[in-house]
């Protein structure tokens, strides 16, 4: 075969795509392009060599290393390359908010010092503090230690694992936190005509998610009543999908991450992927998950691979199957 228009050379193909010929190498070695050979026995690199080059070095540039993109498109699913890049735009998202901070940070100590005084003292996020306690039934009385709270940390666990327990217990033993069981419709008229400035936030609040797509509803009334409380320094909430359509979730969700860093803590028991979107988890949120077997709650990382994750994608589903659940945990509720 020879060298025609069709095919370029190393040389040049490493011209057109701005690498060099090394790289096209180390591309070969690690089975990302396979070009082809002429006749004197040298490369040649047809379009589908460079279709597939440019998308190793697209994904270069936005911080993948040559293995996760051998794993993404050597085999991989579409949808898995399309989860990929939501996770890793959620990690440099973060990343851009901590060096925004950072040079914040850094223009206000070059200013007091060319007005001569001393640094400003810096305001740091609000966090609850430590929290230990002695895990009870269904476990055997380990110590459980929570080293720091995120704006949204997620509880979740298969049925009978222990992690409505939990969740009551970290509203226990965190400071001022309130818990919103799967009864807080009850007496929510009452509540909201007795404190005129809540009902006031609630509906302003419910006006936004409505306009995001939520369906008003009592349950949706009941949890943003829950939020816009005064009365508590952390919420943590019993399955907050409960009673809320796959619209009303999203919406719910969207406006929660948008509360900020200095937002209470929140500690949302969910089962639904609708809540917990594992490709969307950011910086300022965690997940803890409690296991079938009842060995102790632990944080579990949002990415294929972490210790945890394939147990916990497990417990997760759409809300669709979350609705058909519902009677179960009605029954196993009312026999409780």
């Amino acid at each position: 075969m020879s060298t025609t228009a069709a095919y370029l050379s190393p040389a040049e193909a490493a011209r057109e795509l701005g690498v060099s010929p090394k790289a096209l190498r180390i591309y070969e070695r690690r089975g990302l392009i396979a070009p082809r050979r002429n006749e004197a026995g040298w490369r040649v690199y047809g379009a589908e060599d460079l279709r597939r080059a440019r998308e190793v070095i697209a994904l270069r540039a936005v911080g993948f290393s040559l293995a996760q993109i051998a794993d993404l498109l050597v085999g991989g699913e579409p949808a898995v390359l399309a989860k990929a890049l939501i996770t890793q735009q959620a990690t440099l998202q973060d990343r851009l908010h901590e060096t925004s901070a950072a040079l914040a940070r850094l223009q206000g100590l070059r200013r007091d010092l060319a007005e001569g005084q001393s640094p400003a003292k810096e305001t740091v996020p609000h966090q609850a503090p430590v929290v230990a306690f002695d895990l009870p039934w269904p476990w055997d009385g380990e110590r459980f230690v929570l080293q720091e709270s995120r704006a949204l940390t997620y509880i979740v666990g298969p049925l009978v694992s222990g992690k409505t327990k939990l969740a009551q217990c970290l509203a226990e033993h965190l400071p001022n936190a309130v818990f919103h069981g799967l009864e807080r419709e009850d007496g929510i008229e009452a509540r909201l005509a007795a404190d005129p400035q809540l009902a006031a936030r609630v509906e302003r609040t419910l006006a936004r998610l409505t306009e995001d797509g939520a369906t008003p509803s009592r349950a949706l009334t009941a949890l943003v009543a829950g939020f816009e409380a005064e009365d508590h320094d952390a919420l943590v909430i019993d399955l907050v999908e409960q009673g809320l359509d796959a619209a009303s979730q999203r919406a719910l969700i969207a406006h929660l991450r948008r509360r900020g860093q200095n937002a209470r803590p929140l500690f949302l028991m969910t089962r639904s992927d609708a809540i917990l979107d594992l490709a969307a988890v950011g910086g300022d949120e965690a997940i803890l998950f409690c296991p079938a077997n009842h060995s102790p709650p632990h944080v579990v990382a949002p990415y294929p691979g972490a210790p945890g994750y394939e147990a916990l994608t497990s417990c997760l589903a759409s809300p669709a199957v979350r609705a058909r659940s519902e009677g179960v945990i009605a029954c196993r509720r009312a026999a409780g």
